[in-house]
């Protein structure tokens, strides 16, 4: 598993739809899997799950992204999981780290 977490200023529709659509860009096998959102007045929460196929651990992996906010001020949480191959421990983690990597490149350009 990895983590990666940015405060920042952004229009939250803005950012959430360019999150969506660079992590789907960036990818050949990048899948959307679901998402959900919620508001209670000026404070908003969408979190969504992105997989995509790891060519160098041979498996599929995960990425959960996080963005909550209020006005402009958002916080973004990611977290990758999978890609393991070990039955008892994490044997081959480079998938995650790379799943990562691309959307933290993604994250520090908004």
């Amino acid at each position: 598993m990895a983590k990666y977490e940015r405060r920042f200023r952004g229009n939250f529709d803005t950012v959430l739809n360019q999150l969506h659509r660079k992590i789907l860009n960036g990818s050949i096998s990048a899948s959307y899997e679901d998402g959900s959102d919620w508001q209670k007045g000026a404070f908003r929460c969408a979190v969504r799950v992105y997989e995509r196929y790891s060519f160098a651990g041979g498996n599929r992996l995960s990425a959960s992204v996080t963005l909550a906010g209020e006005g402009d001020t958002l916080f973004l949480s990611v977290i990758t999981a999978g890609g393991s191959q070990g039955v008892f421990l994490k044997i081959n983690t480079w998938g995650e780290g790379a799943f990562l990597d691309a959307i933290r490149e993604i994250a520090e350009q908004l």
